[in-house]
């Protein structure tokens, strides 16, 4: 399994890369954000990739960061959602407006992506909108510009989860624990915030 590629970007096109690593050329399909992310051409960079191996085809997709590729893989889990459309909804939204969609139930969002008609992006909401505060996202729903969870945050995230709160709530509260604590919070003092946030 390939999980991470860091090389020279060699070559694009509409919606992949060629990503040059000690002289192997490695030809990734991408959302447009991690397109427009990876730089210029002969450039260094790093994709977070999976690969997807069918009866007839194997593909290797690119993200720029790990929050893309794992909202990709929960979006493919989704009945109906292959990989050329989970790439188009991360083309239309950022991670973060995904995951606020989700939690928010917001199909009409999902909809703006091509080829995701109102039915399809319905079922995307009502599948993943539990899941939703499980991944980090580069916000969360109705926090503003807060960092989404990572690292210690995610932790927490966790710990709030098992005291019995949903997802996107413990996600809320983490988010804005981080956002008043600061980056560097331990995961102690961001349980005892966010513990605050969620109750309030």
């Amino acid at each position: 399994m390939i999980a991470k590629l860091k090389g020279l970007l060699d070559e694009t096109g509409a919606d992949w890369a060629v990503i040059d690593v000690a002289g192997v050329g490695y030809l990734v399909h991408c959302s447009t954000k991690t397109l427009s992310a990876l730089g210029e051409v002969g450039e260094a960079c790093t994709v977070y990739t999976d690969l997807q191996v069918s009866e007839n085809d194997m593909r290797l997709l690119g993200f720029a960061e790990s929050a893309e590729r794992d909202w990709f893989r929960l979006l493919t889990q989704v009945q109906g959602v292959g990989s050329k459309v989970g790439l188009a909804i991360l083309s239309a939204l950022s991670t973060g407006e995904v995951q606020q969609a989700c939690a928010n139930g917001d199909a009409a969002m999902v909809a703006r992506a091509n080829g995701v008609g109102p039915k399809l992006a319905g079922r995307i909401v009502n599948e993943l909108k539990d899941k939703a505060g499980a991944l980090a996202g580069g916000g969360v729903a109705g926090a503003g510009a807060a960092p989404a969870p990572a690292g210690a945050g995610a932790d927490a995230v966790s710990a709030l989860e098992n005291l019995g709160f949903k997802p996107a709530v413990a996600a809320r509260a983490v988010a804005l624990a981080q956002a008043e604590l600061g980056e560097g919070a331990a995961e102690g003092q961001l349980i005892r915030v966010a513990l605050k946030k969620a109750a309030g």
